[in-house]
C-alpha cells in the first residue's frame, strides 16, 4: 500500500513568497452562502485568462479532517490524489479548474493546533509562552505560503461565517498577511447575503452592512462584495451598499441565484469580477475563453433528451452527502446531451416487496459508497433487481462490495455471504468482502483507510477496458475492506469477471457481468475525477446505457416491456462504447 506521510510542521518560511498573488474569500450573514462556488468560479475565470491558479480551504472546526464526521454533519468527504480526506469544497475547486488538490489545500483548526502543540511538547519554543498570536497565526500563514507554491494566484477560502469565534485566528492571519505582502498583491472578497423581504417587496442591505462592520472590527476592509440574492441587484442598491461599506460601486458584485452552479462563472464574469480583480493585482492575462462553460450551460438548459437514474443510499435526506456523485452523473448527462433526473431512494425503506414500485420507472440504478450495516439489505435488493431485470447498474466502492455479496448469495448459492464489516473482527463466515491485511491491526479510525490514488490494470476485452481505452488507470480510493480473492474463481465460473486488478497488491478493483447490458462495480471513486468540461468515461457510458434502455422500452407496447430481449440492449450498449 502506498504510504501517505502525515503532514509535518510548516514553520520554515517559504523562499520568495512574493511571487504569488493572494485572493482571500470570506463569508457573512449566513453559512452555506456560496464561498466555495465563488472561489471555484473565480479560479475558473482566472484560468480562462491563462493564469495559473490554486485554491485552498481553511476550516475552523477542531477535527483534524472531516474523515470521521457523519455525512449528515458535514456532507461528503472529498479525497485528493495524495489521500487527504477533505471538505467537499475541494471538489468544486477541482471540477471548476485544472488545479490538482493535495493535503496542503485543506487545513483545519485541528491540524494547526496539533502542529503547534506538538512543537511545544518538543521544546521548539525554547520555554516561551505559546499563544494564538503569533504562534497559531504564524502557522496559518506558513500553510498558506506552502499551498501557494507553483501558482501565480492562490485563492484562500475561510470556512464559516464572519463573527464565528473559531474563525477569528484565520481572519487575524489574513490581516497580517495583507500587511506583509502588500495591498497590491492581495484582494479580500467578502461573500454576503442580501435578503428579499416579500412583504415589503424589497432587497435589504442591512445584513451586508453589519457583516462588513464585523470584518472592520477585526481590522479587515473588503475590496469586493459578492452579494448573493434571490432578485437582481440594481445600480441604486449597489451604490448604497458601496457607500455604507466603503467599497467602489463597481466592486459590489451582484450574484443572483442561478439555475445551475455551472452558470456562476459566467454570471461573475458578466459583473466583471475577474477583470476587476486582475486589474487590482496587476495580472497580465488573455481574453477569457468561456466557450466550454457556455456550451455546458446551454446543454443543461436545453438538453435533447432525458433519463431517470435511481441512486440507492442511506444519506438521501442530505444531498450534499453525495455531492461529487451527483455532479458526476450530471456530467455524464452533459456528454450525452441529456438531462439526468436523479431519483434518490432511501435504502433503509427498500425491500424485495416494494422494489419494483420504487425503481420501476428508472432506466439506471447506482449504489454509491457508504459504511455500516444500516440500509444494506435494501441496497442488495436494488442490485438484485438491476441484475435480474437487465437494468444498467453502477456500483461504487461499497456498492461494488454489495454487488459481489448479492452475486454470491443469489447466483452462487452462498446464502450466508457477507462482509467482515457486518459481522465483526472475530466472527467467521463466508466473507466475500474482508479486511485488507494491513487493516487488521488498525485501532484508530481517522486517516487509516486505503486513501488516495492507486493504479489499476484493466483486463483486455472487458467492457471497462473498452470504456477507458487504456490498459492502466489511476483512480482514488477510500475504503478499509476488499474483495476476497478466495471467491474469484467461483465467480468467474458463474459469469462475473474481475475486470480490473491492482497487480501490486493482487486486489480486485473492478467487477462486471459480460452477460448483462451494463453491470459494473468499482472499488474506487470515479466521481472525484469527473469535471463538467471533462466528464468521467464511466459516468458517460453509464448514462448512455441508461438512455439506450429508455429508447428500447419506448418502442415497445407497455404489456411487452418485461419481455424485452436483453440481446437488443446489449447490442446497442456495445455500439455505444465504440462511438
Amino acid at each position: 500500500m502506498k504510504k501517505i506521510k502525515r503532514k509535518v510542521s510548516t514553520q520554515k518560511s517559504v523562499k520568495n513568497p512574493m511571487k504569488q498573488k493572494f485572493i482571500f474569500v470570506t463569508g457573512g450573514v449566513v453559512s452555506s452562502i456560496g464561498k466555495g462556488l465563488t472561489a471555484a468560479s473565480l479560479g475558473a475565470l482566472l484560468e480562462a485568462r491563462g493564469i495559473k491558479v490554486t485554491i485552498m480551504k481553511f476550516d475552523p472546526y477542531l477535527n483534524v479532517d472531516p474523515g470521521t464526521m457523519s455525512p449528515f454533519q458535514h456532507g461528503e468527504v472529498y479525497v485528493t490524489e495524495d489521500g487527504a480526506e477533505t471538505d467537499l469544497d475541494l471538489g468544486h475547486y477541482e471540477r471548476f479548474t485544472s488545479a490538482i488538490m493535495t493535503r496542503s489545500n485543506s487545513v483545519s483548526t485541528g491540524q494547526i493546533y496539533d502542529t503547534v502543540i506538538g512543537r511545544e511538547r518538543k521544546g521548539d519554543y525554547l520555554g516561551g509562552t505559546v499563544q494564538v498570536i503569533p504562534h497559531i497565526t504564524d502557522e496559518i500563514k506558513a500553510r498558506t505560503f506552502e499551498a501557494a507554491q507553483g501558482s501565480e494566484v492562490i485563492i484562500v477560502e475561510i470556512g464559516g461565517t464572519v463573527g464565528d469565534i473559531e474563525g477569528q485566528p484565520f481572519l487575524e492571519a489574513i490581516r497580517q498577511m495583507r500587511d506583509e505582502v502588500g495591498m497590491g498583491n492581495s484582494v479580500l472578497v467578502h461573500v454576503t447575503y442580501v435578503p428579499y423581504i416579500a412583504a415589503a417587496g424589497e432587497l435589504k442591505s442591512k445584513p451586508t452592512q453589519h457583516s462588513v462592520k464585523e470584518l472592520r472590527m477585526l481590522g479587515l476592509q473588503p475590496d469586493f462584495l459578492v452579494c448573493r440574492s434571490e432578485k437582481h441587484l440594481d445600480e441604486s442598491l449597489k451604490k448604497k451598499i458601496a457607500l455604507f461599506c466603503s467599497v467602489k460601486p463597481e466592486h459590489v458584485i451582484g450574484a443572483q441565484d442561478s439555475s445551475t452552479i455551472y452558470e456562476v462563472p459566467m454570471a461573475l464574469h458578466k459583473e466583471k469580477l475577474d477583470e476587476l480583480i486582475a486589474a487590482h493585482l496587476n495580472l497580465e492575462g488573455e481574453t477569457p475563453d468561456l466557450r466550454g462553460w457556455i456550451k455546458t450551460v446551454k446543454t443543461i438548459k436545453n438538453p435533447a433528451r432525458s433519463v431517470r437514474i435511481g441512486v440507492v443510499g442511506k444519506y438521501v435526506d442530505l444531498k450534499e452527502s453525495y455531492k461529487s456523485l451527483h455532479e458526476a452523473i450530471v456530467h455524464g448527462g452533459l456528454a450525452n446531451d441529456c438531462k439526468v433526473e436523479v431519483v434518490y431512494v432511501d435504502s433503509e425503506k427498500l425491500n424485495d416487496k416494494i422494489i419494483s414500485q420504487a425503481l420501476g420507472d428508472v432506466q439506471g440504478i447506482l449504489v454509491p459508497g457508504g459504511f455500516g450495516t444500516r440500509g444494506v439489505e435494501g441496497k442488495i435488493s436494488a442490485i438484485k433487481y438491476a441484475r435480474e431485470k437487465q437494468i444498467p447498474f453502477f456500483g461504487i466502492c461499497f456498492g461494488m462490495q454489495l454487488a459481489a455479496i448479492e452475486f454470491a448469495r443469489n447466483v452462487c448459492g452462498i446464502k450466508d455471504a457477507t462482509s467482515r464489516e457486518f459481522i465483526g473482527e472475530n466472527a467467521r463466515g463466508n466473507l466475500v468482502i474482508d479486511f485488507m491485511f494491513e487493516q487488521k491491526s488498525q485501532t484508530q479510525k481517522g486517516g487509516t483507510m486505503r486513501l488516495g490514488s492507486f493504479p489499476c490494470d484493466l483486463k483486455p476485452g472487458t467492457k471497462t477496458h473498452q470504456i477507458y481505452r487504456e490498459n492502466r488507470i489511476q483512480e482514488r480510493h477510500r475504503h478499509r475492506y476488499e474483495f476476497n480473492n478466495k471467491f474469484k474463481d467461483l465467480f468467474l465460473k458463474r459469469g462475473l469477471v474481475a475486470a480490473g486488478l491492482c497487480k501490486e497488491r493482487n486486489l480486485v478493483e473492478i467487477i462486471e457481468l459480460p452477460d448483462h447490458p451494463w453491470f459494473i462495480g468499482v472499488q474506487f471513486h470515479p466521481e472525484f475525477k469527473s469535471k463538467p468540461l471533462a466528464p468521467h468515461p464511466l459516468f458517460t457510458q453509464f448514462v448512455k446505457a441508461s438512455l439506450q434502455r429508455k429508447s428500447a422500452f419506448e418502442l415497445l407496447p407497455k404489456n411487452k416491456v418485461e419481455k424485452i430481449s436483453r440481446d437488443t440492449i446489449k447490442k446497442e450498449s456495445r455500439k455505444s462504447i465504440l462511438v
